[in-house]
């Protein structure tokens, strides 16, 4: 028999403080920033974004959208027995956001890990534990990307403050007879680790470096467009199928003109596009999980149609998972 690893339950999470373009306009005025609800939409398709109360951390956005994952695959926390976070704001340095959440949601014992891929990392998640499953190392997965990027935000930039959010994302992945998981394909090049950066590190009790957010923005777009096509075009092939086969396409949420000429490159209308970068900006690892989940509780991803993941992120990473739902 052969083993798969198939998506049962998908879940998500907004704070509940969302601030619209006009709201964050307000906000970097009193600095001296000036920018505008048109800038922000003609350039990203933001139109708002959610940010975390100062006491929340990733590992809470996480236990939300880790719940609605579990209560839609209709499992208990306890039949978990293997937890993946992605994240790259995670709780604290050690022990990772994982073993917190694990914790909170009461399913000690299981293998609990983190895994740092930025905006890549869901797909990164996605893909070790569908290798888990299919070698029998698992049984049934929790896979979440959640993050608190306004904590890591220059609000004296509007090139970069403007782009981000929070937000958690979750899948229940088990395995199965029936086709789920059916090709990943992942990368990296550490070449353009400087392009997109957090450059501070923790040292004697205090951050050498900058903490916060850099990012060369023309430089990510003109990468991103081109990984992504070698991704989606690369698990096509390893799946043995082809772009007519897509049924939806979620890509990760950070640029509504990197999601369009994806789209175009995959001979793709934006009707087969799952869009919510509008309403939550770009949320890193929890983008992906985050947009599917809407896709799903929305009734336009159905069980059996074919759906391509696909993310790019800090590292400089990129992947793409194809699955049938």
């Amino acid at each position: 028999m052969t083993r798969y690893a198939r998506i049962t339950g998908t879940g998500s999470y907004l704070p509940e403080r969302r601030l619209t373009n006009d709201d964050l306009a307000a906000q970097l005025a009193e600095r001296g920033i000036e920018t505008s609800n048109e800038w922000i939409v003609e350039r990203t398709g933001i139109q708002a974004r959610h940010f975390a109360d100062a006491h929340a951390c990733s590992s809470d956005l996480a236990l939300e959208a880790s719940r609605k994952a579990i209560e839609a695959a209709g499992i208990t926390a306890q039949d978990i027995d293997l937890i993946i976070v992605a994240t790259s704001t995670p709780d604290m340095v050690f022990p990772s956001t994982a073993c917190i959440l694990q914790n909170k949601l009461g399913a000690n014992g299981c293998p609990a890990f983190d895994v740092q891929a930025v905006c890549s990392g869901f797909v990164y998640a996605l893909t070790v534990a569908d290798s888990m499953i299919r070698s029998g190392a698992a049984q049934r997965a929790l896979v979440v990307g959640a993050e608190v990027f306004s904590r890591i935000l220059n609000f004296n930039d509007r090139t970069t403050c403007v782009l981000f959010g929070d937000g958690a994302g979750a899948v229940v992945l088990e395995a199965s007879e029936q086709p789920g998981i059916l090709a990943c394909d992942l990368h990296a090049d550490g070449k353009h680790v400087d392009i997109l950066c957090v450059p501070g590190h923790v040292s004697g009790g205090e951050v050498l470096g900058s903490p916060l957010l850099v990012m060369d923005g023309q430089a990510v777009f003109k990468m991103a467009v081109g990984v992504l096509e070698k991704a989606a075009h690369a698990v096509l092939a390893k799946a043995g199928k082809t772009e007519a086969d897509i049924d939806w396409l979620v890509p990760h949420q950070a640029n509504i003109r990197i999601m369009q000429s994806t789209a175009r490159k995959l001979k793709l209308s934006m009707d087969k596009v799952i869009v919510t970068v509008d309403q939550h900006g770009n949320t890193s690892a929890a983008s992906i999980p985050l947009a599917l989940d809407h896709g799903v509780r929305s009734g336009q991803i159905q069980s059996g149609q074919t759906v391509m993941l696909e993310g790019v992120g800090g590292g400089f990473t990129w992947g793409a998972v194809l699955l049938n739902m």
